[in-house]
């Protein structure tokens, strides 16, 4: 049924009252209380927790003369905890040091994660991760890199991050056929792998 609501509404009064730090560690967790303006003149006061950890990069690097896709597997936890394969397929990612530019952050995790050197970046956008509870920005790039010019370290990713990568080499073919199948479970690889397909069609013919 089509929302008929109007669509010049002006969004609902909104601020933090305060913030109240629950964890800090690898990822800092914050108790946020806000208040609202509901669109009907209600004062609603609630609470969220809100999740930090910095922003961060995910980069479709591939092989057009080749082909192929170059990935990384890995052992995310999370996915664990819900019965899900532990060892996971992605685009190469990583978090943004400080105040490093992202893609200079893009350029050393693709060195740090598959050991190739890339140059041209093509933005895809920045967007919010998850916005309902986490503060991250994912900046997002496809990388068009050269196999047998561009190699320059082993990859593996960063051993005190403790991260245990290996690098998978996959047919752009193999990779559309996956996120057709709904098989592709990281969402980022998906975004990444399908914007490639919008732009350079042919590479999957």
């Amino acid at each position: 049924m089509a929302n008929d609501a109007p669509h010049d509404q002006p969004a609902a009064a909104f601020r933090i009252l305060g913030r109240r730090p629950l964890h800090r560690g690898f990822l800092s967790l914050d108790a946020c209380e806000v208040e609202v303006v509901t669109r009907d003149g209600r004062r609603v006061r609630y609470e969220r927790e809100v999740e930090h950890h910095g922003a961060a990069v995910a980069i479709l690097t591939y092989d057009a003369t080749r082909r192929v896709a170059v990935l990384v597997r890995q052992v995310r936890v999370p996915a664990a905890v819900i019965g899900l394969d532990p060892l996971t397929t992605e685009v190469v990612a990583g978090l943004i040091d400080g105040d490093e530019a992202p893609e200079a952050a893009a350029r050393r995790e693709t060195i740090e994660e598959v050991g190739l050197a890339i140059g041209a970046l093509e933005p895809v956008g920045a967007v919010q991760s998850a916005p309902g509870w986490t503060t991250e920005t994912l900046h997002l790039f496809l990388a068009e890199v050269d196999l047998g010019r561009d190699r320059v370290a082993d990859g593996g990713g960063a051993a005190h991050e403790q991260e245990y990568i290996e690098i998978v080499e996959m047919p752009l073919a193999a990779l559309a056929a996956a996120a057709d199948a709904g098989t592709l479970n990281d969402m980022k690889t998906l975004l990444l792998v399908q914007t490639l397909r919008l732009r350079r069609p042919v590479l999957f013919a």
